[in-house]
């Protein structure tokens, strides 16, 4: 038996749901690599022979194989921050008297337009390296605080850039539909139209976006409005995915499971209806703790009824400067578990199995099983539960992605 490289004395929670263990574990486990991909995987006892001279042997001290974490909603590229809002708000200021003050998504989007894509660049490299120190493997990054041409792109072209000069992989979105320019007030549907008919295809013709998503709110883009950019995006071949249900019941969770959305993101007003309705398309609802958290909001998200229809629940920072300004997937982790009352379990699968469905790369990562992509990490843990329970004393060990050896 040829090998790369070969990990014993270890277990293994391969959140593989076809395994009736907990988190799909497998105790007392080994697992190989060959050409980046994972060449086999069980009991320890049951490893085939192979050349020990010749292949690596990798001993994990007891410690736990997971899949590398994925952080399926970020907003990890802008320029500046808002620390002296949150500040003000301590202070009483309302949202209304900082936003007419030139704050809120005003002053980022102003930040935005004013940096260089190498100031860009630096800034989105440090979150991206303090992510990757957790133990993330793969990140979604939104554009969205540009809201004109030039800037959207700019900022698309940095992800995409962070992705070729970084081990984590990045899948970009456009968010071009974040909020209405202020320059657009009272023209709103002008807006629409720029976002479908130059953004977008400029979008496209730089191959800059791998999804596209909306705001679908009452402060954001109605129902009619997000329809047509939805469509004109599924049109062009690219997936889409919705902010949707976060402020009011709009019905755009409804609307984003009708086209065939790979995830509805924040939900906090979803209904009973919109969860049957996210349940018959398959589409993920995406879960954002950290902004739930920063907020001091109230309204949970209807996990009970999630779980009851069975809807794939992902786990995400939402890591931006204005309502979730929290870099640390780990730490949503134990958010989700202590202010949604998911279990660890759930928790672990929304970082890893259904972060990947949510993406579209399901059938690479998320789950450790035969023929996947070697991306995993080891953690100096007694259960996977612990990534849960506690926070502060990061566990990581090593990092694998695409079978190499990234950290120790």
């Amino acid at each position: 038996m040829s090998w790369d490289q070969v990990w014993i004395d270890i277990n293994i929670a391969t959140m593989d749901p076809s395994l009736s263990e907990a988190y799909g574990a497998i105790t007392d486990a080994a697992l190989a690599v060959k050409d980046g991909k994972i060449a086999w995987i069980g009991k320890r006892s049951d490893l085939p022979a192979f050349d020990v001279l010749a292949t690596p042997v990798y001993k994990g001290k007891g410690g736990w194989l997971t899949p590398g974490l994925i952080d399926a909603h970020t907003h990890l590229v802008f320029a500046g921050n808002r620390a002296n809002e949150f500040e003000l708000r301590l202070k009483g200021a309302s949202y209304e008297e900082i936003a007419r003050a030139g704050g809120g998504i005003i002053s980022t989007v102003k930040a935005c337009r004013e940096a260089s894509e190498a100031e860009l660049f630096d800034e989105a490299r440090r979150r991206l390296n303090a992510l990757a120190k957790e133990g993330v493997t793969t990140v979604e990054i939104k554009s969205g605080y540009g809201l004109e041409t030039a800037t959207e792109l700019k900022l698309l072209r940095v992800a995409r850039e962070l992705g070729k000069h970084h081990h984590v992989d990045v899948v970009t979105t456009f968010l071009g539909a974040h909020a209405f320019p202020a320059e657009y007030q009272g023209r709103e549907q002008e807006y629409v139209q720029l976002v479908i008919e130059e953004m977008l295809p400029q979008v496209l013709a730089e191959d800059l976006a791998d999804a596209v998503d909306v705001f679908c709110e009452n402060i954001a883009f109605d129902l009619q409005q997000t329809e047509a950019i939805l469509s004109a995006a599924k049109a062009k071949g690219l997936d889409i995915k919705l902010h949707a249900e976060q402020l009011s019941n709009m019905g755009g969770s409804i609307l984003a499971a009708r086209l065939g959305a790979k995830s509805v993101d924040h939900i906090e007003y979803l209904d009973e209806a919109g969860v049957k309705a996210l349940a018959e398309s398959g589409t993920c609802a995406t879960l954002l703790p950290g902004a739930f958290y920063f907020l001091r909001e109230t309204r949970m998200p209807p996990i009970a009824l999630l779980r009851q229809y069975q809807v794939p629940m992902v786990l995400a920072s939402d890591f931006n400067p204005g309502t979730s300004p929290i870099c640390s997937t780990l730490l949503m982790l134990n958010l989700g578990c202590t202010l949604f009352r998911l279990t660890p379990e759930e928790a672990l699968a929304g970082v890893t199995r259904n972060a990947a469905k949510a993406l579209g790369r399901e059938q690479h990562i998320g789950m450790l099983r035969q023929g996947m992509d070697a991306d995993f990490c080891l953690w100096r843990i007694s259960t996977p539960a612990e990534l849960a329970y506690s926070y502060g004393v990061n566990p990581l060990v090593d990092v694998i992605k695409g079978g190499k050896l990234i950290h120790q």
